[in-house]
């Protein structure tokens, strides 16, 4: 029941007072959009120092009040799809007074965390997986006979990928107690179709409406066929007018009952509907919500994409802090395959819904006709770009290593099986900084290494990539390139590219004590940590392997033994990775020698400053001088 209107001091913070959902459900409606102000004024503020996202999570504030003024969360739980739309939630549920610490080196996560809260119920940084999760959940409720509703918050952007189709396509066969609210926010509609169609989905939903449908189709199935006759007339009309007025028809066909579209910043809208859904509803039941990105803050609206995820910004004009050194591995990924495509025309360009993060606007501006963006399918885009490849273009697959993860078997079975030249450009290789555990992209070494066709080659710094990058492309075979977060090293970038030696390393500094064989951006904190490990009276040889597969037997091998010990150094988990891959070259060319592998261990990173955890993890210079001095010690 909704309490009456009274008028509020506006200039109160009531965000203050709310220390959990149980705070907000004796409020009025003036209140809670007064609440909802104080929260977007703490979101904005707090994203301007330390950078999230923003503009999905202003889209939410009046969803997220409302769901936890309907529902009895954590009791019945809130599963928030991809997570970076949470910030609302966690400042309702107990986090207020550490919010000023989101995404920081031991501050909390800017996704949902379980080990947070309670009311986090899953942790999750990849998209469109609340409704399977969701769906488990609801099925373990009725297994135990249990109270409770599950909800699952997914983005219009999620149902673009296949998972999110599968889950609703088994939750309208099993007819489980589940709720699904769409967030759209990119659908334009018409105030007035808005307003009839919120107006139906409410009072339709309602326990009268439902009781009266039911009678009449009660007393109309007992007038033998005719009374079938007129149901069935009647049933045909409801759907027409449903189908006219909303674009439900979808949701039906996979026996959901659909509400909707309603207006996602109307409270007293959201509420009642959410209120008759939760006492009126059994088996699955999608609510189709219309919300604006960036609500609240003129510049998100204006460019939610840019406010999507974004650093710290200035406020009043929401321009980003300034930035100064060298140009980022994206940047230069995204000029270089520009260049390459003005004379090559079989270069086509696939991302993931994630044209500005992995740096192909520019290359969609250019050459619009060869970009693909295939929304979050990950899978799809790989296929895609194998057939692509079968027709004789030369696909490159952008996105980030953490996103790659699903669609491995893509890799495996329809590109590197075949041995199709597509290339895989892995932005995000390696720890990535304040998105944590959910975005490091720690693994790609240890899962691409063992496919057969498949290249696996890392850039020591933003002019090696280039060259890389048109290596790929102008070979025969697929090819994965795994470049870092962040900026280059700064240094000079050829204007003439060449191709590598396919398996050829770069011998870059003699020594006779032991050898250094650090991946990627490892090899420059390796050459300091040489200089270093000089100064203690220790002579060591550097080796920049470029290619983790194939790896240099010959070059490597040879130094190895001259050397006598090896340090492997990666941004990558130490089990199955780039040391574990040259501890097997070593044993197959019988040389056994103390060997140290540097990278991080068998856990999930959390977040940090990609500094921090370098140095945390003993892969900065100090660290490599660290591991260098204890294999040292052991003897040959």
């Amino acid at each position: 029941m909704l309490m009456p209107n009274i008028p509020q001091d506006t200039t109160v913070n009531l965000l203050d007072s709310i220390d959990s959902p149980d705070d907000i459900r004796n409020m009025d409606i003036a209140s809670l959009e007064i609440l909802a102000e104080n929260i977007r004024e703490k979101i904005i503020s707090t994203v301007a120092v330390n950078g999230g996202h923003l503009a999905p999570c202003l889209g939410v504030v009046e969803l997220t009040i409302a769901l936890h003024y309907v529902f009895d969360t954590p009791k019945d739980k809130l599963v928030w799809d991809v997570g970076h739309q949470c910030y609302t939630h966690k400042l309702l549920t107990g986090r207020r007074d550490t919010f000023h610490t989101l995404r920081q080196y031991q501050g909390i996560s800017g996704f949902p965390k379980r080990s947070e809260s309670a009311y986090d119920v899953v942790e999750t940084g990849h998209s469109s997986t609340s409704i399977s999760y969701s769906l488990g959940m609801a099925a373990a409720k009725d297994i135990r006979d249990e109270n409770g509703k599950v909800i699952a918050i997914i983005g219009d952007g999620s149902m673009t990928a296949g998972l999110a189709f599968e889950g609703l396509n088994h939750a309208g066969d099993l007819d489980k107690d589940l709720i699904v609210i769409l967030n759209d926010n990119e659908m334009s509609i018409s105030p007035n179709v808005g307003a009839m169609s919120s107006f139906l989905s409410r009072k339709l939903t309602s326990k009268t409406m439902r009781r009266l449908k039911d009678h009449v189709e009660e007393r109309l199935k007992s007038l033998s066929s005719v009374g079938e006759n007129i149901l069935t007339v009647l049933r045909k009309s409801e759907e027409s007018l449903k189908g006219f007025f909303t674009p439900g028809m979808l949701f039906e066909a996979l026996k959901f009952e659909y509400i909707g579209p309603i207006p996602g910043h109307d409270l007293e809208d959201l509420i009642e509907t959410l209120q008759n859904v939760r006492d009126n509803s059994h088996g699955p039941v999608l609510i189709h919500v219309l919300t604006t990105k960036g609500q609240g803050y003129e510049p998100a609206e204006t460019n939610p994409g840019d406010y999507h995820g974004i650093g710290p910004f200035d406020i009043a004009t929401g321009k980003p802090r300034p930035s100064t050194g060298p140009v980022s591995y994206t940047s230069v990924f995204g000029n270089t395959i520009c260049t390459l495509a003005q004379k090559d025309k079989r270069i086509t360009a696939i991302t993931a819904a994630m044209p500005a993060g992995t740096g192909l606007v520019k290359f969609s501006r250019q050459f619009p006709e060869r970009f693909f963006d295939v929304g979050i399918a990950e899978q799809h885009a790989v296929t895609f770009a194998a057939g692509l490849a079968m027709e004789g273009m030369r696909p490159v697959v952008t996105v980030y290593s953490t996103f790659m993860q699903r669609a491995l078997d893509q890799v495996i079975h329809d590109v590197c099986l075949p041995d199709l030249p597509v290339t895989f450009a892995l932005d995000r290789g390696g720890v990535v900084g304040d998105d944590g555990p959910t975005h490091h992209g720690v693994f790609d070494l240890s899962f691409l290494r063992f496919i057969p066709n498949l290249t696996v080659m890392a850039p020591k710094d933003e002019n090696e990539l280039q060259h890389m990058l048109f290596t790929s492309i102008n070979g025969e075979s697929p090819c994965a390139i795994r470049y870092p977060r962040g900026k280059g090293e700064d240094i000079a970038l050829d204007k003439k590219l060449s191709s590598l030696v396919i398996g050829k390393a770069e011998l870059l500094r003699e020594g006779g004590d032991v050898l250094l064989l650090p991946i990627g951006n490892r090899v420059y904190p390796a050459l300091e940590a040489a200089q270093g490990l000089a100064k203690l009276g220790i002579d060591a040889a550097v080796i920049n392997p470029r290619f983790i597969k194939p790896l240099d037997n010959e070059l490597i091998g040879t130094w190895a033994q001259k050397c006598g010990k090896v340090v492997t150094i990666e941004d990558n988990v130490k089990k199955g990775g780039f040391g574990s891959a040259v501890l097997q070259m070593l044993h197959e060319l019988h040389l056994i020698l103390p060997v140290r592998i540097l990278g991080y261990g068998n856990k999930f990173i959390d977040q940090a400053p990609q500094e921090i955890l370098w140095k945390n993890a003993g892969l900065d210079a100090a660290g490599i001088i660290k591991g260098t001095l204890e294999v040292m010690k052991q003897k040959g």
